[in-house]
């Protein structure tokens, strides 16, 4: 049963994890550390490792149940090992295994030396270890304050990054797919000093001087200088920090090597700097002023070891050159007897200046050169005495062509200028090196000529147009008039002017006069006249002299003899009236009602034209009077009065007037009600048909006759002892009209009519007990009936109730 149940446990235990986790730690040379996942139920763990490509026998190795991680010594390096684990109980069964394959490190190298030629770095070299891809070559200073590790593929190797003049322990690792060697056996190694960091200087061409700051640690400097292009070299050695080389050849290179030396006479790191020799003084050829003489040219002898040259001169010029050996003095100082020296340069300065060479140039321009007019048409180019010239060539030429030549060793050249020209004037010196290239052009123009032909025209009442021939040397022309006190009214360099804004009705004397910029105007050419449009007249008032006719009243601001023409016109439209005069006033005839007419006037004159259409004023004729009037009552004391449409009227006064009173009413409509009516009365009708602008008409219509007043105390009676009701009543007015009665009830409708003056009338009654509406109206002679009287209702109750019936509400 015992065994039963360690069974069942066994299987419970594989159900719940039947697989355990082999996997590689750390590896070395001859070691394999493994870990695993724990398993539950084991008692012991064996872990072994068996060669897959060799001989050897298999190594294992026992671990307590609590251990998961475990190491096999003894293997053998750069080898690929089959590494199993087993969980075992105290039964020794094996419980359950997990396997992995695992490749030990390759063996540990020697190192055979170190030695450091850099300060900053350490250099190992050592026999190759079989099966190694790489090594890892480790650094360590002494004192614990620096550790490093590089990997390189080969011997030697090179471990950088070290500080200068330091001890380190240097050890090698070896390197496969598996993982790394223990380190090798340590090598105490030293870095070497650093080397001196020189400055290098050529203070002349045949020397360099060297400088550099003390190296620590260092007792001693040496230098190794190798000329450029040859073998041979200089050695010194000094415990100084500044060293001086002499002797050397100019615009040479040099290749300067040092090292310093510690106190056991070791060399240190070595550096290596360049330095040329200062260039030989070159030798100034020849100097060339260029054709045109606008630039010089300076030749010189090529000097070794030199990469430019400067040219300098006594009045400090200065040109730049490199091969070949010349350069352009530009531009060229003129009047000039210098001289000049070439400096040659390289990296390390400037040579000696050469000897000075002359620099003679050619004259300066004048100074002051102007062109002046003593009369018309006689004018001399005059200039400053300028140094150093033997004589002067004076070019003159004018617009049209002609030349004009002098060769003089005076200050001045006369020549003739007429007017409206323009004149160009060269004045060159000229002295044994030449002419001067530099010339001023002076410029100089004689005063424009009059405009031979003028045209005036009037374009319109107010603006004069004049039009002129062009004039030679004329740059713009003025246009003025002297009743506008001479105010320029044109300055364009076109030949045609318009003077607007001009007063009207006024004779004008108007000059064209041409203007150069630089001579300025030619104020001698002769006026012409010429007489504006007519002013426009000024309507003053507009008077009516009857329905139809109006008088325009206006100024005459102009001479006499001028015609006046006033027109109405309609806006819009085609429809005017025009009348004429040469006096203050003219009269529009015919002008319809209703209408608003532009009203403006113009004035003509047999020199100046036509004027300006004065300013419109504004022309309301009264408005129009309706063609009918309809009158229409409403009720006893309203009516209702109507009209058509009225040209011209915005609204309206209707007046409804009789010997009794007056109703009245104002409106914008074509209708009014109005109140204030006494019934049977005679009213006349007139009317104001008024404008937008307050103009009224009157009109007058024929009258009318207010309905006959309607009965009033209307009473009801039953005639005793019969069927038979007696309507009553009172009349208002004359008793002229019959009077219409009707009873409507439910069970009869009763009626009858009462003659003129007559205030009763009597119905024959069929059944009693009926409720009546009763309505009297006054019938007119034409049988038409007023529709405007109220009704009244009674209750009718059979006989012996009561005589007087009473109305219901």
């Amino acid at each position: 049963m015992l065994r039963l149940f360690l069974l069942m446990t066994i299987v419970e235990i594989c159900a719940a994890q039947i697989d355990i986790t082999l996997s590689v730690y750390t590896v070395t040379s001859k070691t394999l550390t493994m870990e695993w996942t724990p398993f539950p139920g084991a008692s012991f763990y064996k872990l072994k490792a068996t060669p897959k490509n060799s001989p050897q026998g298999q190594v294992f190795v026992q671990f307590g149940h609590s251990t998961i991680l475990g190491s096999i010594t003894s293997l053998t390096p750069n080898t690929q090992y089959m590494v199993q684990i087993e969980a075992i109980d105290d039964q020794m069964a094996v419980l359950v295994s997990g396997e992995t394959d695992a490749l030990t490190a390759p063996e540990i190298p020697v190192i055979s030396s170190t030695y450091s030629k850099s300060s900053e770095s350490i250099t190992v070299e050592f026999p190759l270890v079989t099966g190694a891809t790489s090594y890892i070559l480790r650094a360590e200073s002494k004192i614990g304050t620096f550790f490093s590790e590089t990997r390189v593929l080969g011997s030697p190797g090179t471990i950088e990054g070290l500080q200068v003049y330091t001890e380190y322990e240097i050890s090698i690792m070896s390197r496969n797919a598996g993982g790394r060697s223990q380190p090798s056996y340590p090598s105490d190694q030293r870095t070497v000093i650093a080397p001196p960091d020189l400055i290098t200087t050529s203070p002349n061409s045949t020397s360099i001087v060297i400088r550099w700051a003390p190296v620590e640690h260092a007792v001693l400097y040496t230098f190794i200088i190798i000329q450029e292009g040859s073998t041979v070299h200089i050695d010194r050695n000094t415990s100084d920090t500044e060293l001086v080389i002499s002797g050397l050849k100019p615009g040479t290179n040099y290749t300067i090597k040092a090292q310093a030396l510690d106190d056991m006479g070791r060399p240190g790191d070595d550096q290596t700097f360049s330095q040329i020799t200062r260039p030989s003084s070159p030798d100034v050829l020849d100097v060339q002023i260029s054709q045109g003489r606008s630039n010089t040219m300076v030749y010189w002898e090529a000097v070794k070891g030199a990469t430019y040259y400067t040219v300098w001169t006594t009045n400090k010029q200065t040109c730049n050159g490199t091969s070949p050996s010349s350069c352009i003095l530009e531009p060229v100082e003129c009047g000039q007897n210098q001289t000049l020296s070439v400096t040659a340069y390289n990296d390390a300065g400037p040579s000696d200046p050469s000897n000075p060479a002359l620099y003679l140039t050619y004259p300066c321009p004048p100074n002051n050169t102007r062109v002046e007019e003593y009369e018309p048409g006689n004018c001399s180019v005059i200039w400053d005495e300028v140094e150093m010239v033997d004589y002067y060539m004076v070019f003159v030429k004018d617009n049209d062509g002609n030349e004009k030549l002098c060769n003089t060793t005076e200050t001045s050249c006369s020549f003739e200028c007429m007017c409206g020209h323009f004149f160009i004037s060269i004045v060159v010196p000229y002295n044994l090196a030449g002419g001067s290239p530099v010339v001023e052009l002076v410029n100089y123009t004689t005063i424009p000529c009059c405009p031979e032909s003028i045209n005036i025209t009037l374009v319109s009442s107010e603006t004069v147009e004049i039009e002129w021939s062009e004039v030679s040397g004329a740059e713009l022309y003025a246009v003025t008039a002297e009743e506008t006190n001479d105010i320029i009214h044109c300055n364009d360099t076109e030949n045609i002017c318009a003077l607007s804004d001009l007063e009207c009705d006024t004779t004008y004397s108007i000059k064209v006069t041409p203007c150069s910029e630089i001579r300025g105007c030619n104020k001698t050419c002769k006026a012409h006249t010429q007489v504006t449009a007519p002013c426009a007249p000024e309507i003053i008032n507009i008077t009516q002299v009857n329905e139809e006719t109006y008088r325009v009243h206006f100024s005459t601001p102009n001479r006499e003899g001028t015609v006046y023409t006033i027109t109405a016109s309609v806006p819009g439209t085609t429809q005017s009236h025009v009348c004429t005069s040469t006096e203050s006033s003219c009269e529009l005839t015919g002008l319809p009602c209703g209408t608003i007419f532009e009203v403006m006037g113009v004035a003509q004159t047999n020199g100046g034209g036509r004027s300006l259409p004065g300013y419109d004023e504004i022309l309301e004729t009264g408005p129009c009077c309706p063609q009918s009037v309809v009158v229409k009552q409403v009720t006893q004391a309203m009516t209702n009065v109507s009209w058509t449409e009225a040209s011209g009227a915005r609204s309206f006064i209707t007046s409804l007037k009789s010997r009794r009173g007056e109703a009245k009413c104002h409106t914008v409509d074509n209708s009014c009600l109005m109140g204030c009516i006494t019934c049977g009365t005679n009213y006349t009708i007139s009317m104001e048909a008024i404008s937008s602008t307050g103009h009224k008409s009157e009109c007058s219509y024929n009258g009318f006759s207010s309905s006959p007043c309607c009965p009033t105390n209307i009473k009801l009676y039953r005639i005793p002892g019969k069927l038979q009701l007696r309507v009553y009543w009172r009349s208002l007015g004359p008793h002229i009209y019959n009077h219409s009665v009707k009873l409507t009830g439910r069970m009869a409708d009763l009626n009858c009519e009462a003659a003129p003056g007559v205030r009763y009338c009597d119905v024959e009654e069929s059944a009693c007990g009926n409720v009546y509406t009763v309505l009297i109206t006054p019938v007119l002679p034409d049988g038409t009936k007023a529709d405007f009287c109220q009704e009244r209702t009674y209750s009718v109750p059979c006989p012996g109730n009561a005589d007087i019936l009473m109305v219901n509400v």
